[in-house]
Parts: C-alpha cells; structure tokens; sequence
C-alpha cells in the first residue's frame, strides 16, 4: 500500500494526498495553525479511516452470517492527550446497524469480530487508547 502526500505551497498548510488506489484527499490545518480549513485535518482522517474499516469488516461479517443487514453507521468520539503527540487515548465507537429480523448476538460478535481480529486500524489504535464499542439495531 501506497501513498503520496504533497503540500500545496508556502502560504498554507494543506495537503493533498494521492492513495496507490488512484485517489486524491485534500487535508488542512485550522486557521489558527496557518490552515484554511479547506478539508479534514490528518488524525481527523486517522479517525474517519478507522470507522470505515469496522463498519466494512461489521456488514461483511453479517452478510456472511445470513443477516438480512440493510444498514450501518458508527459514530466515533475521540479524546487525545493533552501534550505532544496528542495521540488518540480514549475512542467511543457507537453502531447503529439496520436491518430484517438482525440477531443481536451476530451483531455483537460481527462488532467483537472486527475490533479483536479484523480491522487493522482498531488494532493499531488500541495500543495506546481505550476502545468502548457500544451498538443498537434498528428494524428496517
């Protein structure tokens, strides 16, 4: 896997990043540290990054398992520590999955299945932060 990331130029801070896929991403900065706010910031994109690797791993497993699965989100909340590097200590994953006649323990185990075993940015993550995964179903 790989990627290019490029600074645009003297008078920002964003950067674009080009994946091994053929896609590009624009990131910046806040304005009070020289960004423009033009795209999402890097851990903001580690963080995102890392939601799409569950929620992936999470409708695959069901859909695997015969779950009539119609939906998933989840929403992450992040704590950083408060001095450099700001790394990630404590994130909240909140599933939501929607769906027929869901089984709500295939649906723990698909969410387990990809924090324990699958998703690779979860592993990494929970080096040096606490994971709390919580999840509901919704009827569909």
């Amino acid at each position: 896997m790989d990627t290019l990331v490029r600074w645009t130029g003297p008078d920002t801070m964003t950067f674009v990043a080009e994946t091994g896929s053929g896609h590009a991403v624009v990131m910046d900065g806040a304005p009070e540290g020289g960004g423009r706010n033009l795209g999402p910031r890097p851990m903001e994109m580690v963080l995102l990054g890392t939601g799409g690797c569950t929620a992936y791993d999470v409708v695959l497993i069901l859909r695997k398992s015969g779950q009539d699965v119609r939906g998933c989100e989840v929403a992450l909340h992040a704590e950083r520590a408060e001095t450099e590097p700001k790394i990630f200590t404590r994130i909240e994953f909140r599933f939501t999955v929607r769906g027929r006649g869901l089984k709500p323990n295939i649906v723990e185990r698909a969410i387990k299945l990809s924090h324990d075993k699958y998703c690779s940015a979860s592993a990494m993550l929970a080096k040096t932060a606490e994971l709390v995964l919580t999840w509901n179903i919704v009827e569909d």
